[in-house]
């Protein structure tokens, strides 16, 4: 069964597409079965990997949600082999107002993913800049999700509201919901001020900060303009140095919680 990780914000600008596209790609590139759901109606997330709206018009992730296509008709290739995008255009706007008098409408993400869940490893969900219905069926439908956040101290404002959603949705709808880490992005390590934030987020969450931090990259900004992820485009650079360093970080606490879990359960037998 694949690992379903949201990556979310409710503030624009945080990296969070770029995230969402450049893990998974670093992911297919280890060779673990990964598929990107572009849930932001701005399909960023889509046109960064070099797709057309004309191509995936027809059936795309909103065409999923409001049960009117299989999601596996709404999945495309990309240029790595281990890797498979289902895109989304404005059409998902429409979705959240389409879905108001919908039963269990905070499910439907998780209803569609019922079908491919065990054809991936890793389920990488792009989440709207919003707390709206779309970003709870992506909580709901998610065992984890990281929150990318700017180094600067303005984006630590929203995130208590961001995390009390996050609890509430685990309280009401989705028990097994965990915050893997926080992914702290556009990083300069020249300026005082993004150190500093840097040192009171790692001193207020822990182990819950990812040590790999994403630096600001010039070749970061431009991939998406080539339809390419970083590691396609110029994998030497800084920004894919950082994307393939958290891709390993996961991949690492992945391994580790399984086997303490394996561990657990020896000892309970």
């Amino acid at each position: 069964m694949a690992k379903i990780i949201a990556m979310m914000n409710q503030k624009g600008g945080v990296g969070k597409t770029t995230s969402s596209v450049n893990l998974s790609a670093c992911l297919a590139v280890a060779e673990k079965r990964t598929l990107l759901v572009d849930l932001d109606p701005q399909g960023n997330g889509s046109l960064s990997l070099g797709l057309s709206r004309d191509k995936f018009e027809a059936a795309n992730i909103y065409h999923a949600i409001i049960g009117e296509t299989p999601l596996e008709e709404c999945i495309y290739k990309t240029e790595l082999d281990y890797m498979d995008i289902c895109p989304s255009d404005n059409n998902l706007s429409g979705a959240q107002i389409e879905l108001v008098s919908v039963i269990a409408r905070e499910s439907r993400l998780k209803q569609a993913f019922e079908s491919v869940q065990d054809k991936y490893d890793y389920i990488i969900i792009d989440c709207p800049p919003s707390l709206g219905l779309l970003t709870i069926n992506a909580l709901n439908a998610a065992d984890t999700y990281i929150i990318p956040m700017q180094t600067e101290y303005l984006s630590m404002d929203g995130l208590v509201q961001l995390m009390k959603t996050a609890t509430m949705i685990k309280k009401s709808l989705n028990p097994r919901l965990e915050l893997m880490g926080i992914l702290l992005t556009m990083y300069d390590k020249r300026t005082s001020l993004h150190n500093q934030v840097v040192s009171e987020i790692k001193n207020h969450f822990g182990d819950k900060v990812f040590d790999a931090i994403i630096p600001k990259n010039v070749k970061l900004a431009e991939c998406p303009s080539y339809g390419k992820p970083i590691i396609l485009y110029d994998i030497q650079s800084k920004g894919s140095e950082a994307y393939l360093a958290l891709a390993k970080e996961i991949l690492l606490r992945e391994r580790r919680n399984q086997t303490e879990d394996s561990q657990q359960t020896s000892l309970e037998l």
